[in-house]
């Protein structure tokens, strides 16, 4: 049985898994680098151990001192989250060789599906269609042009062991290919140590689709339908929904059936996600599969009621999935923004520093997975996620409307955020239509970057006038005298304003 899990992760995921250990009556055991010792997962977990200075590679990434506090905290399993060494396979084996629980899937699952090259082979052999491409490039130059020209341009170059759109180049003429191979190479070795890459035939207006899958140690798979994850930007995620507006009941089948002979031929294990390219005709191909939780995995949770987290706990004690494939249904429809702190007017380039104020959107059928709070600094070391917000409704167009009214209350200063570009995406007529694919951003980067109003700049007055009583109260630089007396703050900036506007 598991009675304590530590979290080797940071951030709103960390929050997320340890709320739910907190409803399985679990102990948990938040770890966490200089730069975050004041983050909301080192405040809410049941304990909290230091791991190192504040680049990942020696606090969030440290194997040895990440298994170490496990022994010393008395921790029974590790939660990787997604990122880091979610998909490790050195650290899936070395959790158990020390005795403790990874709550994931086998280490040689995650080394079959982490491979892409070999993921390919694999997928071929149990008859999942694979997008058409090589799985391994030949040794001379003249070769592989005479590949690309075999498999006809546009081609993408992909790195085998590549993930989060690094190590990839989409290549539209001969004249491209070997510049965007050396390229594509260098980024692959300096990011995964292995510079290995592939080729494939690049998707005229695809949809990136994926299977959210299930299963545990005693033979059974289930999938929990789709997630339509085409709103990219840089091949990262931006908007996710579900049910996809795209696919047909059919094609909803055929894909499922195929997500779980794609698990079934590696003996997985736990939560995972079996991703699809889908053309324009509705042809689809296995893309890769993610042997860890998902970022978008809450909008799965929304429309099936399953707490994922709780399933992969479940799992990883060895219990039984405590629900076939007949008791899942999808019910409504749920979207997801990923809320950064990021300029998109400067190229969507980091804006780490101290949040001022932050106004949460609360309301029927809304979810906000975040670890942000008034006061804190987002370092500058990692991701600049600040929350996902998730809405449902019984309807995608009420979905949209509430995602709509849900990022009007949401409010944060001291940082840029992408609210406003989400808010231009839920505005736009190709999304609002659910006609769209992966090109989205790209074919409306224009209207999606537009300027705000000055109306809208200004139209709420209780942020400024929150973020003025934030700056009071922070630094205590105002001084209303005896005759302010209990009066509230408002009355008192008020008449501040009246006496000196500026």
């Amino acid at each position: 049985m598991i009675k304590k899990v530590l979290v080797a992760n940071r951030g709103e995921i960390a929050v997320r898994i340890i709320r739910s250990c907190r409803e399985m009556g679990l102990k948990s055991v938040a770890v966490y680098s200089d730069a975050d010792r004041s983050s909301m997962h080192v405040r809410y977990a049941d304990e909290a151990w230091r791991l190192g200075p504040a680049p990942s590679t020696e606090s969030y990434l440290n194997i040895d001192k990440i298994i170490q506090v496990a022994k010393e905290s008395k921790a029974d399993a590790i939660h990787p989250g997604y990122g880091f060494l979610s998909e490790n396979t050195e650290f899936a084996n070395r959790i158990r060789e020390a005795g403790l629980i990874f709550i994931g899937p086998s280490a040689e699952a995650i080394t079959a599906m982490g491979d892409k090259m070999t993921a390919r082979e694999m997928m071929k052999k149990a008859g999942v269609p694979i997008v058409p491409g090589t799985d391994q490039l030949p040794e001379s130059e003249d070769e592989i042009k005479a590949l690309a020209r075999k498999i006809g341009y546009p081609v993408m170059l992909k790195a085998s062991a590549g993930g989060g759109g690094k190590g990839m180049r989409l290549v539209k003429t001969e004249k491209e290919l070997l510049p965007s191979l050396l390229r594509a190479r260098s980024e692959a070795r300096n990011a995964f140590g292995n510079e290995a890459v592939y080729m494939e035939k690049y998707l005229l207006e695809p949809h990136h689709i994926e299977f959210q899958i299930m299963a545990d140690n005693h033979g059974n798979v289930v999938h929990l339908f789709e997630r339509e994850c085409s709103v990219q930007r840089r091949h990262q995620k931006v908007i996710e929904e579900t049910p996809s507006p795209f696919i047909t009941e059919e094609i909803r089948a055929a894909m499922a059936e195929q997500a779980i002979a794609a698990a079934k031929s590696v003996n997985y294990s736990g939560a995972g996600t079996v991703e699809f390219l889908v053309d324009k005709d509705r042809n689809f191909y296995f893309l890769e599969m993610n042997t860890r939780l998902q970022v978008e995995h809450p909008i799965t949770e929304r429309v099936t009621g399953i707490d994922l987290v709780k399933a992969q706990i479940k799992v990883a004690s060895g219990e039984v999935l405590a629900f076939k494939q007949e008791d899942i249904a999808q019910r409504g429809h749920a979207i997801e923004a990923r809320i950064y702190a990021e300029d998109p007017a400067n190229n969507f380039i980091p804006s780490p520093g101290l949040i001022r104020h932050i106004t949460q959107p609360l309301g029927l059928g809304v979810r906000t997975d975040g670890y942000a709070y008034e006061g804190y600094e987002i370092p500058v070391y990692y991701d600049p996620l600040i929350s996902k917000l998730i809405v449902w409704a019984p309807t995608r167009a009420e979905a949209i409307k509430r995602m709509k009214r849900a990022l009007y209350e949401y409010k944060i200063t001291g940082v840029k955020t992408n609210i406003p570009f989400v808010q231009r995406i839920m505005e736009a007529e190709a999304f609002v239509k659910g006609n769209y694919n992966t090109h989205f951003i790209d074919d409306n980067l224009e209207q999606l970057l537009q300027p705000e109003t000055e109306n809208t700049q200004y139209e709420d007055i209780a942020m400024i006038m929150a973020y003025l009583d934030f700056q009071n109260r922070q630094h205590k630089r105002m001084d209303f005298g005896q005759k302010a007396g209990n009066q509230s703050n408002w009355k008192n900036f008020g008449r501040l304003f009246r006496h000196n506007p500026y």
